[in-house]
């Protein structure tokens, strides 16, 4: 018996992080959360990678579609949220492959939960329920 196509479907969000240097923020990605790279457009500029299967696009800036990086906007409008098993150990890689600690994971409200900035302007809260 196989499912119906609106049993078999199942509905997702992912983000597309708009930055500059593109092909860097994706070396960064893989460097800081242990991204994958799965997918690059052929000629550059689009990528998609995942962190144990969360799956995200990073996306070269283009003024011209409205797809501003946080660099141009002079801040960020998304907070990301990565959830992981051991939030001080991913957030201490982060900082080393050179993302600027914003807050340190700390436990409050049955959270475990710290913030990173990355090089390229996005907040990434890092963190998983106690």
């Amino acid at each position: 018996m196989t499912p119906k196509a609106s049993q078999a479907f199942r509905t997702a969000i992912t983000a597309t992080l708009s930055v500059r240097d593109w092909a860097r923020a994706m070396d960064f990605y893989k460097t800081a959360f242990g991204a994958v790279e799965l997918y690059r457009v052929d000629g550059g500029g689009v990528g998609q990678l995942a962190v144990n299967g969360a799956e995200f696009w990073v996306a070269e800036e283009s003024p011209e579609h409205l797809n501003f990086s946080p660099e141009s906007l002079g801040g960020c409008s998304v907070r990301l949220l990565l959830l992981v098993e051991d939030p001080h150990a991913t957030q201490a890689q982060a900082v080393k492959a050179g993302a600027t600690e914003v807050a340190p994971v700390a436990d409050a409200h049955d959270w475990r939960l710290g913030r990173v900035r990355d090089p390229f302007g996005h907040h990434w809260e890092i963190g998983r329920p106690v």
